[in-house]
């Protein structure tokens, strides 16, 4: 049985841009193409989406990912070895949940008396269990970007996707500390921080007021970047959504 792309698109949640740009790369070629030009997968390509999705999953780059793919012979073994890894990326995940737990204390304690938290003089405290998240599919409403993100971090080490992600992670702990301070999502100090996001954004693209205002909706909408800035502190998200819908009101229009 062979599913066109669109229908791997709808199963997998990746993108069909994305699946095509698999292909480009010759990380997923279809099975066939059809006298309509069209992809088509078949189950041994499914199985190989599945160990790249989880793969990606585990913080690797799609060239590291061709590597590990190109090198394996028996797939249920590999199936085993990706199985250790989720395991091992759970491990993470609950040191990870530990970090934010410790920072949340230590910032509700440093407001009550003062005293500088020693997370912040210590700056590693805050990203230990940190790994590069993977945009791809909390991106998917935002195809263009998607692809420039993908193309990006194809091209970059795991040391500088691991860095980009702890800058990220550092400015919004940033706003979840200005949110703290009750710092209007329209002040200077909020604004400064979401101007450094929207710039490293135009880096790879240029991203239109409309396009910024939707990215700042998804904050709340999708359920993946919402988790992920309510894990910081609650109400993270919908504060950085209103932070980007003030800057795109005053700089973007």
């Amino acid at each position: 049985m062979a599913w066109p792309i669109a229908e791997v698109a709808r199963m997998s949640g990746v993108t069909a841009r994305t699946l095509r740009h698999y292909d480009e790369i010759g990380l997923l070629p279809p099975a066939r193409i059809g006298s309509n030009g069209h992809r088509y997968y078949e189950e041994r390509e499914l199985l190989r989406l599945q160990q790249i999705l989880v793969l990606r999953a585990l913080g690797l780059g799609l060239s590291e990912i061709g590597r590990v793919l190109a090198a394996q012979v028996d797939e249920l073994e590999a199936l085993r070895g990706h199985h250790r890894r989720l395991l091992a990326e759970r491990d993470r995940l609950d040191a990870l949940a530990g970090t934010v737990s410790r920072t949340i204390t230590e910032l509700e304690q440093s407001r009550k008396d003062g005293r500088p938290m020693t997370s912040i003089n210590r700056p590693e405290n805050l990203f230990e269990g940190v790994e590069p998240a993977q945009y791809g599919e909390s991106l998917r409403n935002f195809p263009e970007l998607a692809g420039d993100i993908e193309r990006r971090t194809s091209a970059m080490s795991e040391a500088e996707i691991e860095a980009g992600h702890r800058k990220r992670t550092a400015q919004m702990i940033r706003l979840a500390e200005l949110l703290a301070a009750g710092t209007p999502a329209d002040a200077v100090p909020a604004q400064a921080e979401i101007d450094a996001q929207y710039r490293a954004l135009a880096e790879l693209r240029a991203v239109s007021a409309q396009e910024y205002r939707a990215i700042g909706r998804a904050c709340v909408d999708n359920e993946q970047w919402r988790a992920a800035y309510e894990t910081i502190a609650p109400g993270l998200a919908e504060y950085q959504r209103d932070a980007i819908e003030a800057y795109a009101a005053t700089r973007l229009s």
